[in-house]
C-alpha cells in the first residue's frame, strides 16, 4: 500500500470513528425506533447531561454541526435576554408634523418604529388611544412611516419555500405592525350558496374579491376547498378567493401576510384610529422622523422576558429575526444590520467561553438550510444559561410539554407532562429539540437532539424525540 493510499485510509477511519461517537450509548428503546425506519449513526446528535455534573450522560457525534431548524431560537433569544436585559423595551413614536388647534393636527403624523417585535392590534390600539388622549381627533394629512432604524436588504419572501404569503416568511421591518398578518374567517353566509368571508384586522385597503360558493359534503379536504390568488404581488392589496366550501363546514380560518408594510401599518391605522373617534384625510408614505423634534407620543413594548414567551412557546420567526437587529443596537449605531447583530451574538459566545467555530447563523431563527449547530454548542449554551442570573425568565419563555406551547400535546395526561420547558424544530428532512427535563428523581438534565434526514420530519424524529425525553424522565 502507497504511502498516499494509507494516509487517506486513516484520514476516513478517523472520520467513521467521528461519525459513530457515542453511538453505543443509545438507550434500548431509542435505539429500536432508530433501527426501525433505518436512520444511520451519521445523521444524529443527541446529548443530555445533569446540570450539576460534568459528564454527560448521553453524548452521540456532539461536535458534527447540523440543521437545528427552529430550536436555533434558543441562542438567539438567550443571547437577547443577557445582552438586553429582561426590561428591555422598544419604542415606536408618533410626530406630529404641524401645528394642534381645536383637536386637528393641520399636517403629517409620522409613526417611527425601532423593532417592536409585539406591536400587535391590541397595543397598537393603546397607543392610538394616547395619541387621541393628546387633542388630536382630525389628521389633515398623511401618515409617514420611517423604518429606517433597521438596514433591511430587498429580500424575497418566497426565497425560502415559494411560500411568500405564509406568516412564518414575513420580511423583518423596524415598523412591523401585527407581525403584517391578517386572518381570513369563512363561514356559510346562510342562503346556502355562499361563503362569507371576515377579516381580522379588517384593513380598509385590502380588496377581497369572493369568487366561493358552497358545496354539498364533510367538512374536510385541502384548505377545506379554498383557494387564494393575489393577482399583483407588489402591492399585495388584493386577494381573490375561489372554490367550493363544504357545507358540513362551520367556520375556518386562514392566516396569511398581505400587503406591504408600510401600507398595512396605515390600514391598520385607519381601522383603529376610527375607533377612537378620529379620522385622517390623506393617505401613507415613507419617510423619516424629523430628527430634533420632541415625539408627542412614545409607546413602550411590553419588557423583553414577556416577548420571549411569544417567540419561544410558539416559535415566532419574525420576532426572532427583530431580535437579532435589536442585539446589533447594543454595539452599532443605526441603521444596523442583521451582520452586525450576528457579530454581537458571537462575541457574547466568545466571552462565555462557547467555541462557535462550527455555527452557521443565517437569520437567527432558523428558517434557513444553512444553519448550523453542534449539539456539543447547545448543550454549553444551556448550561450556561442554567447558572445565570436570568435563567428563570429562560426557562420560562420555553414551551412546557403537556401543557403549552409547541409541545402542549406532549404526554398529555401522563406522567411527564410538566416536566420538560423545550425549544422544537422542525423543517422538511430535519427534527429537533432542546431544552431541560426534570426527572422523576427530582434531577434537572439538559437535552439536545438533532436529526438530519431524509422524511424524519414526517413522523420518525417526532417518535425518537419522545423516545428521548421518556428515557430522561426516567432517570
Amino acid at each position: 500500500m502507497s504511502k498516499a493510499v494509507f494516509l487517506s485510509a486513516v484520514v476516513l477511519c478517523t472520520a467513521c470513528l467521528s461519525v459513530a461517537a457515542g453511538v453505543e450509548q443509545i438507550p434500548v428503546s431509542v435505539r429500536k425506533i432508530i433501527d426501525a425506519y433505518e436512520i444511520p449513526n451519521s445523521s444524529l446528535s443527541m446529548v443530555v447531561q445533569d446540570v450539576s455534573s460534568a459528564t454527560p450522560l448521553l453524548n452521540v457525534n456532539p461536535k458534527i454541526p447540523r440543521n437545528p431548524a427552529s430550536s436555533i431560537k434558543l441562542l438567539t433569544t438567550f443571547v437577547a435576554l443577557d445582552v438586553l436585559g429582561p426590561t428591555y423595551t422598544w419604542p415606536t413614536e408618533l410626530y406630529a408634523l404641524g401645528p394642534i388647534k381645536d383637536g386637528v393636527l393641520d399636517g403629517d403624523l409620522v409613526m417611527k418604529g425601532y423593532g417592536d417585535p409585539y406591536l400587535v392590534v391590541e397595543e397598537f390600539w393603546k397607543m392610538l388611544g394616547i395619541l387621541r388622549s393628546r387633542g388630536i381627533e382630525t389628521i389633515n394629512g398623511d401618515l409617514v412611516i420611517d423604518d429606517s432604524h433597521f438596514a433591511i436588504p430587498d429580500l424575497d419572501p418566497a426565497a425560502f419555500d415559494r411560500q411568500p404569503y405564509r406568516l412564518y416568511n414575513v420580511i423583518p421591518n423596524a415598523a412591523l405592525v401585527n407581525f403584517n398578518a391578517v386572518e381570513f374567517q369563512f363561514a356559510p353566509a346562510g342562503d346556502g350558496r355562499t361563503v362569507r368571508i371576515r377579516t381580522h384586522p379588517a384593513l380598509p385597503n385590502l380588496n377581497i374579491t369572493n369568487h366561493l360558493s358552497i358545496k354539498k359534503g364533510p367538512c374536510r379536504g385541502y384548505h377545506f376547498g379554498i383557494k387564494m390568488d393575489i393577482p399583483d404581488p407588489a402591492p399585495a392589496d388584493r386577494v381573490v378567493f375561489s372554490g367550493s366550501f363544504p357545507s358540513a363546514c362551520r367556520s375556518y380560518s386562514m392566516h396569511r401576510s398581505v400587503l406591504q408594510p408600510a401600507s398595512y401599518a396605515f390600514g391598520t391605522f385607519q381601522q383603529l384610529w376610527g375607533h377612537w373617534g378620529g379620522t385622517i384625510s390623506g393617505g401613507f408614505r415613507e419617510g423619516l422622523a424629523p430628527p430634533k423634534k420632541r415625539p408627542l407620543v412614545v409607546w413602550r413594548s411590553p419588557p423583553l422576558a414577556e416577548i420571549l414567551r411569544a417567540v419561544n412557546k410558539w416559535s415566532n420567526n419574525v420576532m426572532t429575526r427583530l431580535l437579532l437587529y435589536s442585539l446589533a443596537v447594543s454595539k452599532f449605531d443605526p441603521p444596523v444590520t442583521k451582520e452586525q447583530g450576528i457579530e454581537v451574538l458571537r462575541e457574547y459566545l466568545k466571552q462565555s467561553g462557547l467555541d462557535d467555530a462550527d455555527l452557521a447563523i443565517d437569520n437567527g431563527a432558523g428558517l434557513s438550510r444553512d444553519t448550523r449547530i453542534t449539539t456539543e454548542l447547545m448543550n454549553g449554551l444551556l448550561r450556561h444559561a442554567y447558572r445565570d442570573p436570568y435563567m428563570p425568565e429562560f426557562i420560562a419563555s420555553m414551551s412546557i410539554n403537556g401543557l403549552d406551547g409547541t409541545t402542549r400535546r406532549r404526554f398529555r395526561g401522563q406522567p411527564e407532562a410538566g416536566r420538560m420547558h423545550l425549544k422544537t424544530g422542525r423543517l422538511d428532512d430535519v427534527v429537533a429539540i432542546a431544552g431541560y427535563v426534570v426527572a422523576a428523581s427530582g434531577t434537572t438534565y439538559t437535552v439536545v437532539l438533532l436529526l438530519n434526514h431524509n422524511n424524519v420530519h414526517r413522523g420518525p424524529g417526532i417518535e425518537i424525540q419522545n423516545a428521548l425525553l421518556k428515557w430522561v424522565h426516567r432517570q
